[in-house]
C-alpha cells in the first residue's frame, strides 16, 4: 500500500524541466496535511513544471521546439487507492500517475508526509 499524497507533495512531469508542488482540494487533514484525491488534477492542484519540452504542445511547436512555459492539462490520476476514499472519492497515493494532454507523465516523487514522533 502506498503513501497518501498530501498538500506539499513533490511531483515531476516527464516532459517538464522542474518539479512541481501538489495542493489537495479537500480539507481532509491527515498526519501529513490535507490529503489528495484522484480528481485533484487541475491547475489549482498541480503547479507548472517550469518549461514544457513536448513537441505535442502547440506553444513548443510554434517556437520550433524551444521549451515554453508549462501549463499542465491533466487527466485524473490513476489508479488511486483501492482501499481509502476521502469524501467518497479514491484517495491519491504515491503509486498513482496522471497524463498531460501534451504527452508528459506526472509522477509523485515525495508524498509530502512528514514523520512524527510521539513523546
Amino acid at each position: 500500500m502506498g503513501s497518501l499524497v498530501c498538500t506539499g507533495a513533490t511531483l515531476q512531469c516527464s516532459l517538464g524541466t522542474l518539479p512541481s508542488t501538489f495542493t489537495a482540494s479537500g480539507a481532509t487533514v491527515t498526519a501529513g496535511g490535507a490529503g489528495g484525491v484522484v480528481t485533484d488534477c487541475e491547475v489549482s492542484n498541480v503547479a507548472p513544471f517550469g518549461l514544457c519540452t513536448s513537441p505535442a504542445n502547440p506553444a513548443v511547436a510554434a517556437a520550433e521546439g524551444a521549451p515554453q512555459p508549462c501549463l499542465p492539462v491533466l487527466a485524473p490520476w490513476t489508479p488511486g487507492s483501492g482501499h481509502v476514499t476521502l469524501s467518497a472519492v479514491p484517495a491519491l497515493d504515491d503509486a498513482s500517475q496522471c497524463q498531460c494532454a501534451w504527452g508528459g507523465v506526472v509522477t509523485v516523487t515525495d508524498a509530502g508526509q512528514a514523520a512524527t514522533t510521539l513523546e
